[in-house]
């Protein structure tokens, strides 16, 4: 899974307020691996990117895929 825009989520998360912590709270994950999703140093599985886009109200295509 290649990231459209590696700042969707960092962006995302900024607008509903919440810190890398926070949401590695709600996604069941370490805030250091949300760091890395959002730096590009990890791919997140296709599994977590759903979580996240629901997390979000959105899908895994408008976060990590060109449209």
């Amino acid at each position: 899974m290649e990231s459209k825009n590696r700042n969707s989520i960092e962006k995302l998360r900024k607008q509903k307020e919440i810190t890398q912590e926070e949401l590695a709270i709600k996604l069941d994950v370490t805030k250091d691996y949300i760091s890395m999703i959002e730096r590009g140093a990890r791919t997140p599985s296709f599994k977590l990117a759903k979580k996240i886009a629901d997390y979000f109200n959105t899908t895994v295509d408008d976060i990590f895929f060109d449209n």
